[in-house]
Order: C-alpha cells, then structure tokens, then sequence
C-alpha cells in the first residue's frame, strides 16, 4: 500500500510517516517503478504497534528500542510507563485535593486571576486528563461544592453565558 493509504487505516499523516521513515522507525518494504514508497502489512502491523505504544505514552525512542527486541524489554517498558502514571495520577490526586481545600475554605482570592481557561485545559491535558476526564472533575467539583465550582469558573475568567454552561452539563452528567 502507499503511504496515503497507511497513514489513514492509522490516523496519521503523510509527514508523521515520513518523520517515522527518517528516524528509522517504520521503512517503506520498497518502492514502485515510479519511485513511490510501499508498504506490506507486516509494515501495517508494525505501524499498528507503533500507534498502540504512543497511546500508552511511551516516546518514539523508546518504542524504537523495544520493537525488534525480546518481548521482556517491552514488558519492563510498560511496567515502566504504568509506575509513571501511577506517579503523575497520585500528584494530580493531590492538586485535585488541595484545590478543592483551598476552594471550600474560602482562602483563594478568587478575584486574582492568575490562571486562564487555556492554560488550565493545556494543564490537564498535560497530566494525562481526557476530555471525558475534564467533565467528570467539573461534575464532581458541581455535586460537592457548586458555589466552589462557580467561584472556580469565575478565577479562570470565563464569561458568564460559558460559566452557566459548564455548570448546566455538569449538573446533568451526574443527576
């Protein structure tokens, strides 16, 4: 197949492919006649492992490394990542506590507004928060603490037509 073709059955692009091509981590089987790269399924199935470790977050280096290695890298590899997640799960555990203390105690300055919408949606991404993530915390945050909730909205200097919004949803995700 082409590499338009792979790129799509994977949800890549043509110039991640050509990046992954460049670093030596997936290489087209051949060429046709006009120069073209091809792709067998075995390239298919490579890439296929490729996209299954990047979702699990491991960087391309370290997929590199444990592709064509015994399958006991590979295991140490995701051992590895889950401990790491485990970590990172546990400190946003905290900041997700701390957050809702300082909340309900009343002693953040709500007026000072210090973060934004954008930096704090790039946060939890960041830290591993899916969207799916993202609503699940504003309707926990709603069935504990609305008035907490709403001062919150109001820190990240979200208009009121978007804070009505959010609270609305939220609300409904988990009545």
């Amino acid at each position: 197949m082409r590499i338009t073709e792979l790129g799509r059955r994977h949800g890549l692009s043509r110039s991640a492919l050509l990046y992954y091509d460049r670093i030596g981590l997936l290489r087209a089987s051949g060429r046709s006649a006009a120069g073209y790269r091809r792709y067998s399924e075995a390239d298919g199935e490579r890439l296929a492992r490729i996209c299954t470790y990047r979702r699990a977050g491991l960087p391309l280096k370290q997929i590199e490394r444990i592709l064509d290695a015994p399958k006991g890298r590979l295991m140490d590899a995701l051992r590895q990542r889950l401990e790491e997640l485990d970590d990172e799960m546990g400190a946003l555990r905290e900041q997700q506590v701390l957050l809702a203390t300082l909340l309900e105690s009343g002693n953040v300055p709500v007026d000072s507004k210090v973060m934004d919408k954008m930096t704090w949606v790039e946060l939890l991404a960041a830290s591993g928060f899916s969207e799916q993530d993202m609503e699940r915390w504003h309707a926990e945050f709603e069935r504990r603490h609305p008035d907490g909730h709403q001062g919150f909205l109001e820190w990240l200097s979200l208009p009121e037509a978007r804070i009505t919004e959010i609270r609305l949803k939220s609300a409904s995700d988990w009545s």
